[in-house]
């Protein structure tokens, strides 16, 4: 795997050729970056505080910064943000953007504003590898993963966009990586969006306030426990491994026993720490008060909460959401045995943009990828994981 130094020594190399975007890069990357070309490091902060804070993409607007310096960014560098292609709001406040980041590729970003906070879903993956039978994304195929720029320029452009709108400026308190893609199958860029949103002279927000949402990919949950500890959240939607076979197949390389032993070890040295498990809820499928009783026993020894969130359609889903009174028996049966559990608010479904309807338009990589999401389409259910080798490595 190459350093930062190497990175940056590559880019720097090329140039004259193709100026490099210092959107994405954290503040270990924008010192070495100023080391390569000459520069004292302490230009780093001086940076990202324009990039990030001012959000200032001029380099000729960087005022403390030596007019030679300025220039020579024009020549070599660039702040290159993603194209916003449309808006659309929900008559609940939920704001949805389709965000360009490639000729033929788009992804969904989601404002949800509440009494109390304001939070905002992002995405780390053109489309995702996945196949979660329930989720309307997987639907669309994968394309590539997003970069450390593409990732936190979705921070960057709703800041922007919800400060600047005079008629009704919202704040985000939270960020949570629930979009498109599997965030810990991007693990390096997603790292450095990570930490540029913790940056104090970046985005500043605390760690208990940005959240990583995973369907298990056990190896990377120790890695990211290293490496850059934020809340963490588990996509478990079943009790038991035969289910969670069907709906996540990603369970058949990292079963629930390994799941739970690895977020176990996520949050062992926190007093504070508590593990979200997402449960999707299929009527008929995982809704039952037995499978509620399992979920209580396997969650039973570990600081956990569980998020219940009702199924929201989409088009030959072939699921439906259970009524409303099974939802509730479900969570009482969690909370009799000392579970907090909480029911999640739909938001944004008159827009797509509730949990599991994100789309955007994704180009899938080959033909391949095109004709297996055909045939799962085609037999719901009957569903493999299909994931580039690098990526399942520990």
């Amino acid at each position: 795997m190459d350093t930062p130094e190497d990175t940056i020594q590559t880019t720097a190399v090329r140039a004259e050729r193709e100026p490099v975007n210092l959107l994405g890069l954290t503040l270990t990357g924008l010192e070495e970056y100023f080391r390569v070309i000459g520069e004292r490091p302490f230009r780093a902060v001086q940076l990202l505080k324009w990039i990030h804070q001012q959000r200032i993409t001029d380099f000729s607007a960087m005022t403390n910064l030596s007019r030679e310096l300025r220039a020579r960014l024009a020549a070599e560098a660039v702040v290159r943000l993603p194209e916003i292609v449309s808006t659309q709001k929900s008559t609940d406040g939920t704001i949805k953007w389709l965000v360009r980041v490639a000729a033929d590729n788009c992804i969904e970003m989601v404002f949800i504003p509440d009494a109390r906070r304001g939070t905002l879903c992002i995405s780390s993956q053109v489309g995702c590898a996945l196949n979660c039978t329930f989720c309307f994304t997987a639907r669309q195929g994968f394309n590539r993963n997003l970069s450390s720029a593409e990732i936190i320029a979705q921070v960057w452009l709703a800041r922007t966009l919800l400060e600047n709108d005079s008629a009704d400026r919202r704040v985000i308190t939270n960020v949570v990586l629930m979009g498109m893609g599997e965030p810990l199958l991007n693990f390096e860029n997603v790292v450095d969006a990570l930490e540029l949103m913790l940056e104090d002279n970046a985005h500043g927000f605390a760690r208990r306030r940005v959240t990583l949402s995973t369907a298990g990919v056990v190896p990377k949950i120790d890695a990211l426990r290293q490496r850059c500890r934020v809340s963490l959240a588990v996509s478990l939607h079943a009790p038991n491994d035969r289910l969670r076979d069907q709906l996540v197949p990603l369970n058949k390389r990292y079963p629930i026993r390994e799941l739970l032993a690895a977020c176990r070890r996520y949050v062992e040295d926190d007093a504070r720490a508590k593990v979200t498990f997402e449960y999707v809820l299929l009527a008929g499928v995982n809704d039952s008060r037995q499978h509620a009783r399992e979920l209580a026993a396997l969650l039973a020894d570990l600081p956990a909460k569980v998020n219940l969130i009702p199924f929201n359609p989409f088009p030959n889903s072939g699921y439906q959401c259970p009524p409303a009174p099974v939802i509730d028996d479900f969570r009482e049966v969690l909370m009799a045995r000392r579970i907090m559990t909480i029911t999640r608010k739909t938001r944004g479904g008159d827009i797509d943009a509730a949990c599991g309807q994100l789309a955007g338009e994704v180009q899938a990589r080959s033909r391949r990828v095109r004709l297996r999401n055909a045939n799962r389409l085609a037999t719901p259910g009957r569903t493999t994981v299909t994931l580039p080798p690098e990526q399942l490595q520990s």
